[in-house]
């Protein structure tokens, strides 16, 4: 059965992807632990860290590695948190590897108590922005 993520990779549900190229896709997360929070996720399918190939687990870090200045910059964020949950002891809940990028600003509490109710309108407006930012 395929995952959500699978099918965000595939355009079959909607998401607000900010950048996708032939291996991965990185969209906004429904529900935000701050404003700019994405995810990283290859389109090849791997559970996680235990069961990624090196090739697509390159391509993620590329990836990242890419996005995480201008999603950082975007929200006016002065640091970056990266997080990957992996298995259900550690938080996983969606089993399709995923990097998470959090933008930090100076003072920010780093636990998250509750996720940050967010609009669709939001990510909308933000994902353009993002995506116009990528372009240059």
């Amino acid at each position: 059965m395929d995952d959500i993520f699978e099918k965000i990779a595939r355009h079959e549900v909607p998401a607000d992807i900010i950048y996708e190229d032939e291996d991965t896709v990185a969209f906004l997360d429904i529900m935000p632990d701050v404003p700019g929070h994405t995810l990283v996720i290859p389109k090849k399918k791997s559970r996680n860290i235990f069961d990624i190939d090196m090739e697509s687990w390159s391509k993620v870090a590329e990836t990242a590695r890419k996005i995480a200045p201008v999603v950082r910059d975007s929200v006016g964020a002065t640091g970056m948190q990266i997080r990957m949950n992996n298995e259900p002891s550690a938080g996983q809940v969606v089993f399709h590897l995923h990097l998470h990028l959090i933008p930090f600003h100076e003072g920010q509490e780093k636990n998250f108590p509750e996720k940050l109710p967010s609009t669709k309108e939001e990510r909308t407006q933000l994902a353009e922005k993002l995506r116009a930012l990528l372009q240059h």
